[in-house]
């Protein structure tokens, strides 16, 4: 059977996209920090896995408060990670490849260092004096209003020389940028056309509901909490999670931002953007506004799998509200991320369950319709590591510490010997430390080797591949026990069942009336029993089959 891969400007939809941490992935130079060489020297290993594309984590010049979200330069190479030349051989090498490159895009605010907001906060009447969120202090010098920073805080920042405040939804040096003047749209958009020149192939839009805030500087309101709600913008440790954001984020006027940036893209062809929103209970109608139409953003992804629960009711419930909400859009699914605990500790209950959840989590999130992120590491079932105070990077944990412990456990470096030291990943101290559970899980403990997570992954992706219903075939739920996940993707003919079982306990499944297995299709690493109209699953187990026509 022939593979069902896309080519041409659709390429996207229904794509397996594989996320890289650059500091993290491979350092060549010994400084401890991954580097774009390192990136380039991996990308077999990417290649290897079946994926369609990577998404490369900021690599732009930055003094580096946020590990890179706080950009300087939006069109320059740090030098911890090369040059533009060592960025333009990874391009090639991974178009070579037959990889398409995604870069991160972080509009939404820049660091205080960039030239921009030096000028900016140099006077009132400069030429960017405009650039940024700026206004006055209420009578009593307060802050204009209550909007809060995620990392902590109010989001306004004194500053004595324009004796005004200015507005940071992240640090302090993330000013935010004022998408209500046209020249910052503008320089931000030529930024885009820049990368686009060098050939890469789209962007992940950083926090893409946050570039607009209310001209009126209006007061949230506090949130009233939705039992319902499958995602939040905070961890329930930092207030920012008990305002109602509805005046310093998601604002109307962002829509026609996204068509001019989706105008952009359209000239070059063939290009795409993936967009993080996140917008608590209002994320899959912000993702409808953003991605209907076909005239803004090509998909976008939420928090809604991003948290602690894996169980059939609240996947089939995130999966149905997207179908309900999103009409004529585009999901993105994942399940790690670089802000995120990894998936495979929130979801065990134990060590010895870790690598079949590993597996069962791949096979799900391939089945879903939608295209799917993938996190380095993830591929090799790796574990968070656990981190003491004084070895933290991460602003944010370090803020909320310890009822919060921040996102550095999930961004230790990548494990390639296990032999090696540093477990292959650097010569040197690398900047967050390698655990022996996670070396222990190195790619060549894995490499070639039959039931390994890797080696899942691998055969879980060249399955997908194989199924054209699995790429952006329909999707539709079928009558199942509350702790079953069953649904049918179809395409052009072809009818896939799947079932999971996401419990512990053995689950018998009778199919409903008419519906008839012609073929038990061998889903790699599972082997449900299958005796006429009943499946018999194991704990962490799943069943796929070809319906009869």
């Amino acid at each position: 059977m022939a593979t069902a891969s896309r080519s041409g400007d659709d390429w996207w939809r229904g794509a397996v996209i594989y996320q890289v941490y650059p500091r993290s992935f491979q350092d060549t130079d010994g400084d401890g920090i991954g580097d774009l060489r390192g990136v380039t020297r991996r990308l077999p290993h990417i290649a290897s896995l079946g994926v369609d594309a990577i998404w490369l984590s900021p690599f732009f010049t930055s003094p580096q408060a946020d590990m890179g979200y706080d950009v300087s330069d939006y069109c320059g190479v740090d030098p911890m990670f090369g040059t533009l030349a060592d960025f333009d051989a990874m391009l090639a090498e991974a178009h070579r490849l037959g990889l398409k490159v995604i870069i991160d895009q972080v509009i939404s605010h820049s660091s205080d260092r960039h030239p921009w907001f030096v000028e900016s906060r140099s006077s009132r009447s400069n030429p960017k004096a405009d650039w940024y969120v700026w206004a006055d202090p209420k009578p009593d010098g307060t802050a204009p209003n209550n909007w809060l920073s995620i990392f902590g805080g109010p989001a306004w920042e004194w500053d004595g020389v324009r004796k005004q405040y200015y507005m940071h939804n992240f640090l302090s040096s993330q000013p935010d940028l004022n998408f209500h003047n046209p020249e910052v749209q503008e320089a931000l958009l030529s930024t885009v056309r820049f990368w686009l020149d060098r050939g890469v192939d789209g962007f992940r839009l950083d926090t893409v509901n946050f570039y607009f805030h209310d001209r009126h500087l209006r007061d949230n309101p506090p949130l009233v909490p939705d039992p319902e709600a499958t995602s939040n913008d905070a961890p329930d440790v930092n207030p920012y999670g008990m305002q109602d954001h509805l005046h310093d984020k998601s604002q109307p006027e962002n829509i026609a931002f996204l068509t001019r940036l989706r105008a952009l893209l359209d000239e070059y062809g063939g290009r795409t953007t993936v967009g993080e929103v996140g917008d608590g209970a209002r994320s899959l109608k912000t993702v409808a506004a953003y991605t209907s139409g076909g005239d803004k953003l090509h998909m976008c992804y939420t928090f809604d799998l991003l948290g602690p629960d894996f169980t059939a009711t609240h996947i089939r419930r995130c999966v149905e509200n997207f179908q309900a909400v999103v009409t004529d859009g585009w999901v993105c699914w994942a399940f790690s991320n670089h802000d995120v605990m990894r998936h495979v500790s929130r979801f065990v209950r134990d060590e010895a369950e870790r690598e079949r959840v590993a597996k069962l989590a791949i096979s799900l999130l391939s089945a879903l319709r939608g295209s799917i992120c993938l996190y380095q590491g993830e591929e090799l079932g790796l574990p968070e590591a656990e981190l003491a105070f004084e070895e933290l990077r991460d602003p944010y944990g370090i803020r909320f510490w310890p009822a919060f412990k921040g996102r550095d456990g999930c961004r230790t470096p990548m494990v390639w010997e296990g032999a090696l030291a540093n477990a292959g990943f650097s010569a040197g101290i690398p900047w967050l430390p390698v655990r022996g559970e996670q070396r222990m899980l190195a790619v060549d403990a894995q490499e070639n080797i039959s039931g390994s997570v890797l080696e899942h992954y691998r055969s879980t992706l060249a399955f997908r591949r194989l199924h054209a219903p699995l790429l952006d075939g329909d999707m539709r739920f079928v009558a199942s026990n509350q702790d079953i996940l069953a649904f049918i993707r179809e395409k052009d003919g072809e009818r896939l069942l799947f079932v999971f079982n996401l419990t512990r306990e053995p689950q018998t499944v009778q199919l409903s009336t008419g519906t008839t297995v012609a073929e038990v299709l061998p889903m790699p690493g599972f082997a449900p029993a299958f005796a006429e109209s009943a499946i018999m699953l194991s704990g962490l187990d799943v069943f796929c089959g070809r319906l009869r026509a």
